[in-house]
């Protein structure tokens, strides 16, 4: 949290009792434990973790609908945002919903501010700072019960895997694990899960005072949740620790199959692909035996939108708008993503984001002169347990993959894209590359391949 390392232990953990104050002390001061840069808590006193557990309770029993006889709440929430939202009160009256126009993380880059309700206290106001792949550098107003209500989310798509994060004994409950140079690092109870530890480490060797800690340190703890990208949890993977957490949680980059069956294979528990963003927090979830990734948020309106603000056929692809949220200090209307996927009612009656991608579409031409979509390339590459990689073609057609860390696979990863793009495609595999925590993961400098 954005300065809370002024904050004093009271103010940071509200009514702390006997069993958090224990669970803080050996978290920091077990001989395993990482070198912890910053503070943070949850800042919630007792009406306040009422409220989080009243959202808890009732967005467990709600899900996400998309009709006319369901968009009441959809309507009110634009009503409301013209009404107390500085930058929609901008906004001249329409016709209807479809009508107002659409917004990109340009426009709250320009000025956050414009978009945090008049009538909303900011004496608690929490602000945390993401960058993107658009380079648009974002600051994003919160408050610490919006940050509590994630639990809810987490906890919902959990349920879908039968894991329930309330039966967990270890001191532990909840690992945010990162793999960077530099990490915002810190540990913490979650006042709704009995005050047990919540803890947001830094799994890069230069925390620890021995590399060999982290194994030691997660054996300890026990968490019972480990969340993190696809890179940090690759990096947990080799480390040597027998504790089995209950369920891993993929966030923030797209989690390959190939690499969560592995991860699964490793840990012995589900492995959850959450699409998720800073702006609207935990959208969508993988579910057991279904495609895609199961809508969480029932107050959160999803369309599916071509270059032009326009809806797509029913069931093609298109760039994903949101509106609504949790976030009552940054409320969204008509945001647009940035990301890609069909919106597809399953069969189970739910509502799923198929072929769900990062960045607009980009096309790659074949040794034979067609055009091939990423989704085509990523289906190929679902087998690998790669966690993180960057395709492009450059201007003579030739194709450079560059892959994030060892490739035991290279000579099979070489085969699938040849089947793909044909035997005589030139593909050039680079190992141990580095990347920055977030990339454009497709990239071609071909004319013609950003489909008009």
């Amino acid at each position: 949290m954005h300065g809370s390392a002024t904050w004093q232990d009271e103010q940071r953990f509200p009514e702390l009792g006997e069993q958090g104050a224990a669970c803080l002390r050996l978290m920091q001061e077990h001989p395993a434990a990482p070198l912890l840069r910053n503070r943070s808590g949850h800042h919630l006193d007792h009406p306040a973790r009422q409220r989080v557990q009243q959202f808890s309770i009732a967005e467990q029993q709600r899900m996400p609908r998309f009709n006319a006889d369901t968009c009441q709440w959809r309507d009110r929430f634009v009503d409301d945002c013209r009404a107390r939202v500085p930058f929609y009160r901008r906004y001249p009256d329409v016709a209807g919903f479809t009508e107002l126009p659409t917004i990109a993380r340009a426009d709250l880059s320009h000025d956050i501010s414009a978009f945090v309700p008049d009538d909303l206290p900011l004496q608690r106001l929490i602000c945390y700072t993401t960058s993107g792949t658009t380079g648009h550098f974002l600051w994003v107003p919160s408050h610490p019960e919006v940050a509590a209500r994630y639990v809810a989310f987490h906890q919902k798509a959990l349920g879908w895997h039968g894991v329930d994060l309330d039966c967990g004994k270890g001191p532990m409950a909840v690992l945010l694990a990162g793999y960077q140079q530099r990490c915002f690092t810190y540990v913490s109870v979650v006042p709704q899960l009995g005050q047990r530890g919540l803890a947001k480490l830094n799994f890069h060797p230069d925390d620890w005072r021995d590399p060999m800690d982290r194994g030691r340190y997660l054996e300890a703890m026990q968490p019972q949740l480990i969340s993190g990208d696809p890179l940090s949890l690759y990096e947990l993977a080799q480390l040597s620790f027998s504790h089995r957490p209950h369920a891993l949680l993929s966030t923030s980059m797209t989690l390959l199959p190939g690499q969560q069956q592995m991860l699964a294979q490793r840990f012995g528990c589900p492995v959850i692909d959450v699409y998720s963003m800073n702006e609207v927090g935990p959208i969508a979830a993988s579910v057991p035996g279904m495609p895609g990734h199961r809508l969480l948020q029932s107050q959160l309106w999803i369309e599916i939108l071509d270059a032009d603000d326009q809806p797509v056929p029913a069931g093609e692809r298109g760039e994903i708008v949101v509106t609504g949220g949790f976030n009552d200090y940054l409320p969204l209307l008509r945001y647009r993503t940035g990301d890609y996927a069909r919106l597809h009612q399953g069969k189970d009656g739910h509502w799923y984001l198929l072929e769900l991608e990062g960045r607009a579409p980009v096309r790659f031409r074949t040794g034979a002169g067609d055009w091939l979509n990423n989704v085509d390339v990523t289906h190929a590459l679902q087998p690998f347990a790669i966690p993180q990689f960057v395709l492009r073609q450059d201007r003579h057609g030739e194709l450079h993959l560059q892959i994030r860390g060892r490739c035991s696979e290279r000579h099979a990863i070489i085969r699938a894209l040849q089947q793909l793009f044909g035997a005589k495609q030139t593909i050039h595999l680079h190992e141990h590359c580095q990347f920055e925590d977030k990339v454009i993961q497709y990239q071609s400098d071909l004319p013609g391949a950003q489909p008009a």
